[in-house]
């Protein structure tokens, strides 16, 4: 649910942006998630239309953050010349012209086309999948954000829009659901920006809004060192304990659905808690790599969670 980040698969251990087939290397990234993408549990019917979903919001972030595997077949697959390969912005107007395909004629890529079947079903609109490609245009212009409602606004193009997929996917869509829904995958797009900071200041990227770091003393140059000093961890806990906030304001989705899609919302909340709770675990020094939980913590939230104790 909500905003992806590029793994190891959990299967074979490989980076699975390196096979040959680009249809395949994307969707094997889905064992590397740090959240369930389509568990076993789930219904298959429901299994394959979230997958057809995950290899779209999957694609179009490694053509955001240029990690598409290597050889250039996604660029030839949507059209793009050799030459403009390397411009994301110029293969990002070419997945958007491809995704048009998915609702009017037959699109170019192979994971347009496994989607188109899961859109017709559904009756989806074209918007979700537009705000996921206009947040990864967004990250090759702007590279740091102002105050947190600028940051909500990215996070409404960048996140939310999986969640009310997954929603719609199921048929479980409503007004209430829908809000609380956005209240977590916003919190779940802060806390990968929690995890993240190195490595999306590599990136010349910088998520924290900068207000806050002015409130809280912190520099730019106090990113990128090798440890966090008092005040990039009193910034982190200030930015962490407003994800905490978001999970428990969108818990009670879980509760106001039945069965097995109970199951998956109460591991996408757990998910959040349990990242949240390594980070502070680790004291709040996100700069050494992202603080990740076991598999007892994640157990343990999830638990909470579906008791509703939060």
């Amino acid at each position: 649910m909500c905003r992806l980040r590029p793994g190891q698969s959990a299967v074979t251990g490989t980076d699975t942006a390196r096979t040959g087939d680009p249809e395949r290397g994307t969707l094997d990234k889905a064992a590397g998630e740090n959240f369930p993408v389509a568990p076993f549990f789930l219904p298959r019917a429901w299994r394959t239309d979230l997958m057809a979903v995950y290899g779209f919001a999957r694609l179009v972030d490694d053509i955001g953050d240029g990690d598409l595997a290597p050889g250039g077949a996604d660029a030839r697959l949507l059209g793009v010349s050799a030459a403009a390969a390397e411009d994301r912005l110029v293969l990002l107007d070419a997945f958007e012209a491809d995704l048009h395909r998915v609702f009017d004629a037959t699109p170019r890529h192979p994971l347009l086309r496994r989607l188109q079947p899961t859109v017709r079903r559904h009756a989806l609109t074209p918007e979700p999948f537009l705000g996921l490609i206009a947040a990864n245009r967004q990250d090759q212009l702007v590279r740091r954000y102002e105050t947190y409602d600028d940051l909500l606004a990215y996070c409404e193009l960048s996140a939310n829009p999986v969640g009310r997929l997954v929603l719609a996917v199921t048929g479980t869509s409503t007004p209430e659901r829908i809000r609380r829904s956005d209240a977590i995958c916003t919190a779940l797009q802060i806390v990968e920006h929690l995890q993240d900071v190195t490595e999306d200041l590599g990136r010349d990227r910088i998520y924290l809004p900068a207000q806050d770091m002015k409130r809280f003393h912190v520099r730019e140059a106090d990113l990128a060192t090798a440890t966090a000093g008092a005040s990039v961890r009193a910034l982190v806990a200030y930015e962490a304990q407003r994800a905490r906030d978001l999970l428990n304001e969108g818990a009670p989705l879980v509760g106001s659905v039945h069965g097995r899609l109970r199951l998956l919302l109460a591991g996408f909340v757990a998910g959040g808690r349990a990242a949240v709770g390594a980070i502070a675990a680790a004291e709040y020094d996100v700069l050494p790599g992202p603080p990740k939980p076991g598999k007892l913590q994640l157990l343990r939230e999830a638990g909470v969670t579906l008791r509703g104790e939060r």
